[in-house]
């Protein structure tokens, strides 16, 4: 890396393969040199604070120097309550902000100077059969694994209910896959992960996941994390890191995958709903403003979502908070909305299809904040590396040229990669529909003890929220007029996160 840097400088970058974050000083120019991975599989924070420049892979390094001012960057949460993560370069401490993946950066006499190197492109290549993208895929992947279990200790993958990580497992020959669960089954994948074992012939090691443990380790989570996040499988995650950390020291993952060739389940809706996208937009638009006030019905909200234009309701795997709810819940008045963030990409992508569309800004904006940043927290949290096979950069320029039609077919999103996956698999495990990590937050809301605790936080927080509004979501949820499941959640892991930093420490 070093002779590379001295001999090509920032050309060096586009030869490199795999997770990375350094920083490089040049006794000779008197010059820092920084840079972040392709895709954003490492953080990389900085702050310049006076003639003090700092970075880092976590802010919490940030706190001791006394030059750091800690002050809560509040304009953050606006943003935070649609996307469920910290969403962009800055982040919710004033003037520390995130270095962008494909980026680098310069210091030198005080002035920071940051330059982009990377970005995905999806360039469709209709020529290639089925079948050739079938046998490069699998090619590819099978080098990617390769690379990626280069290591001097024993590795170890972890191992869900899902094709991602399933398939991993299987190609990766390790030992060892740890998996987690809960007591109850509808929410647990260890008798899925305990099965597939047994079969490709590899120990499983699983955790079951309680839920005083879980809120236990809850505010800790949001520590570790530096930034709120409020992704119920961020703690689950945790659990599997800290298992497989007793067992092995390096683990490989299916992060990636879902983003890069077609996998989320709404992937799908431009195929099963084509019919209602007939349909004059005008009309479709005049229908979503008549049914506006039910839009959180079930059925409603079917008519509500598609009666707006893609960049007006997608903003990446979640979408917790619309605009006009967040203005009632909080106390002031917000100054952002998520469309300052993502209508550029939108712009760079117009001329795609749907799907692509809703792959680019998942690459750039769920991926990064939520996915990636939870596994790199999770893991380092554990003294465990984590390594992503399927965001391997010769892998991934190979898969940007899948088109569409090889994607989402015959009722199923990553198709290409299920046809790759069903060479080796049984069709249960290459053709189940995609959970995700699932977590009993739904019902543990509902659970007397949670309830207290979680109103007890809410009555406190008028800081920043409109407490009886909030309140209301909470006994909404209990009384079962409303799933406000998720948006509860997203206040609370804020709420426990501010405590963390500001009120705690």
């Amino acid at each position: 890396m070093l002779h590379g840097y001295e001999e090509y400088k920032e050309d060096l970058l586009p030869m490199l393969r795999g997770m990375f974050v350094f920083v490089i000083y040049d006794k000779n120019t008197k010059e820092l040199f920084g840079a972040r991975d392709f895709y954003g599989i490492k953080p990389l924070y900085y702050a310049l604070m006076g003639k003090t420049f700092m970075f880092g892979s976590e802010i919490k390094s940030f706190l001791a120097n006394p030059n750091f001012k800690k002050e809560l960057n509040k304009d953050m949460l606006e943003l935070y309550l649609t996307f469920q993560y910290s969403v962009g370069t800055d982040t919710f401490f004033k003037n520390v902000f995130k270095l962008k993946p494909g980026h680098y950066f310069k210091y030198k006499d005080n002035k920071l100077k940051i330059k982009k190197y990377y970005e995905l492109k999806f360039n469709p290549n209709n020529k290639k059969s089925l079948e050739d993208f079938e046998h490069g895929i699998k090619e590819l992947l099978d080098d990617s694994i390769k690379a990626h279990k280069i290591s001097d200790v024993e590795v170890g993958s972890f191992l869900s209910s899902g094709v991602d990580s399933s398939l991993i497992a299987t190609l990766s020959n390790v030992d060892k896959t740890f998996t987690v669960g809960y007591e109850d089954k509808r929410y647990s994948e260890i008798d899925y992960a305990k099965d597939l074992s047994s079969k490709i012939n590899v120990t499983n090691i699983s955790h079951k996941i309680t839920k005083e443990e879980y809120f236990e380790k809850f505010p800790n989570i949001q520590y570790y994390m530096d930034e709120p996040l409020a992704d119920p499988s961020a703690i689950a995650l945790y659990f599997v890191a800290n298992t497989a950390s007793r067992h092995v020291k390096v683990a490989l993952s299916g992060e990636g995958a879902d983003e890069i060739f077609g996998g989320y389940n709404i992937y799908h809706e431009p195929y099963s709903i084509s019919w209602y996208y007939k349909i004059p937009y005008i009309i479709r638009r005049f229908i979503g403003i008549c049914i506006y006030p039910f839009r959180h019905i079930r059925g409603f909200n079917f008519l509500y979502r598609r009666s707006l234009k893609l960049e007006d309701r997608y903003v990446g795997n979640a979408f917790m908070f619309e605009t006009s709810e967040i203005k009632k819940i909080l106390n002031y008045k917000p100054k952002k909305t998520y469309k300052e963030l993502t209508k550029p990409y939108y712009d760079k992508i117009k001329n795609y299809d749907d799907v692509t569309k809703m792959q680019y800004i998942d690459f750039n904006f769920w991926l990064v904040g939520d996915i990636l940043l939870k596994a790199d927290k999770m893991s380092m949290a554990n003294s465990l590396e984590v390594r992503v096979p399927y965001l391997d950069r010769i892998l991934i320029d190979y898969a940007r040229q899948i088109p569409t039609k090889y994607k989402i077919k015959n009722g199923k999103t990553k198709y290409v990669f299920r046809q790759v996956a069903s060479e080796v698999l049984e069709d249960k495990f290459a053709s189940k529909k995609k959970l995700g990590f699932p977590v009993p937050i739904r019902e543990w809301i509902k659970d007397e003890d949670i309830t207290k605790k979680i109103k007890e936080t809410f009555s406190l927080a008028n800081e920043f929220f409109n407490t009886d509004k909030i309140i209301k979501l909470l006994d909404e949820h209990i009384e079962g007029k409303k799933d406000n499941s998720r948006k509860i959640w997203t206040i609370y892991s804020f709420l426990i996160w501010y405590q963390e930093y500001f009120v705690l420490r």
